[in-house]
């Protein structure tokens, strides 16, 4: 259960903060919101889709099949896949918006990352915030500037009818499950535009947006499989508890880490 509040000098003053170990934090996330600088790289790992959001399109990394798991965090906390999105990378601080409609910058203090002595300073002496934390609020900042860019280029591509839902039927634990609710770019579509057309979206960014999504898709099989490597892992973990209960104790399922592991 998270815990986000506005950090102060009143309530942060004399406060500390430690650096995430691990991403069990988005243990939950189905979805995250990605933002256009990152889906070059995202692409490389994750498999993107678009979802509707305020009436607006929006790209989103798939993480799982069901609401409530997210099959790139393993049991042990790791994220398995090689790009992070830059939401997790700034845990345990978020953005959060004030009754004013101004963007704050919070912490979660259930994250048992707060300290009184340890990690950084959420302030200096001076009571002028710290360092780490100005860097923290500027990559924010960076991000919600891409974001209205973003909005941009999907609304170009919504435009041009580019963006078709996406039906998506994968070979998870328990056979075949559809998810639904994602959206993609439409190809047959995209290779028909106009040339006046092609150079607006082209000019909007929205091009390379396109490309991003349709290539990213070659992974959304990759999630059928770790959807059986976690239902593995788990039936494992409930043999173990099983066993231990029974006063049998059986290791070799596991690895070295003390949890099961993917190929990469």
């Amino acid at each position: 259960m998270t815990e986000y509040h506005v950090i102060t000098r009143e309530r942060h003053g004399h406060q500390h903060w430690l650096s995430q170990s691990g991403h069990r934090f988005a243990a939950d996330d189905a979805l995250c919101a990605l933002v256009a600088q990152e889906l070059p790289q995202a692409m490389l790992s994750l498999p993107i889709g678009f979802i509707v959001e305020a009436e607006q399109f929006m790209p989103v990394a798939l993480q799982g099949l069901t609401p409530g798991q997210n099959l790139w965090v393993a049991a042990d906390g790791r994220w398995l896949a090689a790009y992070i999105p830059a939401p997790y990378r700034c845990y345990p601080f978020r953005m959060a918006p004030t009754e004013q409609g101004e963007q704050v910058l919070c912490i979660d203090e259930a994250s048992g990352l707060l300290s009184e002595s340890a990690g950084e300073p959420f302030f200096n002496d001076d009571g002028t915030p710290g360092k780490a934390v100005l860097e923290i609020l500027e990559f924010f900042n960076q991000i919600e500037a891409n974001r209205q860019l973003t909005r941009s280029m999907c609304a170009v591509l919504q435009q041009h009818g580019l963006i078709q839902p996406w039906p998506i039927t994968v070979q998870g634990e328990h056979g075949e499950q559809k998810v639904e609710g994602l959206f993609r770019i439409d190809e047959a579509a995209l290779n028909a535009l106009s040339a006046e057309a092609l150079s607006e979206v082209r000019n909007a960014g929205g091009l390379t947006m396109a490309y991003c999504q349709l290539l990213s898709m070659q992974h959304l099989s990759t999630l059928g499989t770790l959807a059986q490597a976690h239902a593995e892992a788990e039936k494992a973990r409930l043999a173990q508890e099983s066993m231990a209960q029974k006063g049998e104790l059986h290791l070799g399922f596991m690895n070295d880490s003390g949890t099961f592991s993917f190929g990469q």
